[in-house]
């Protein structure tokens, strides 16, 4: 059982020098600058690792944010619930693990947490840079936009 029931955590994942990569740590830092619900944590991932699990252990509800390279036009935000490893985008090889990886890791460890997914396309052939393109800073909005959306529902439900 999570240490903190009722919480929500919101993991932004990426390497920033990397530009679009890392628009998942650029969506937690947004949402960082909105009102949030009480028992809503944003964290920044950067390039993840195993020591996320003990923030994923601790949440009911797990909102995650990462790049993916699915063919999708650059700044496509999707949003999905990963059940099966065909769920998963394309994994980012910026990150120590990926996004499957984490999760696979965390459910093996009896996880049985609500994980929603959003995933920005990027185009994975970019110069190393610190600034996200247009197409992804687009994006970010688009994604705190819905993650909002998605906070407020929750709170009206409960």
């Amino acid at each position: 059982m999570p240490s903190h029931p009722g919480k929500t955590l919101i993991l932004g994942l990426g390497n920033i020098i990397l530009g679009d990569e890392g628009v998942g740590v650029h969506v937690v830092r947004s949402l960082l600058q909105h009102p949030l619900p009480p028992g809503v944590e944003c964290l920044d991932g950067g390039t993840g690792g195993f020591v996320l699990l003990e923030p994923l252990q601790q949440a009911d509800r797990i909102l995650l944010i990462d790049a993916t390279d699915d063919g999708m036009p650059a700044g496509t935000v999707t949003r999905t619930k990963p059940q099966f490893s065909r769920d998963y985008p394309p994994t980012m090889t910026a990150h120590d693990i990926g996004v499957k990886d984490l999760l696979d890791a965390f459910y093996l460890q009896g996880g049985k947490r609500d994980v929603t997914l959003f995933t920005v396309s990027i185009d994975p052939h970019q110069s190393i840079s610190m600034e996200l393109t247009e197409e992804c800073s687009g994006a970010v909005a688009v994604a705190v936009q819905q993650i909002l959306e998605e906070l407020a529902c929750s709170a009206a439900a409960a």
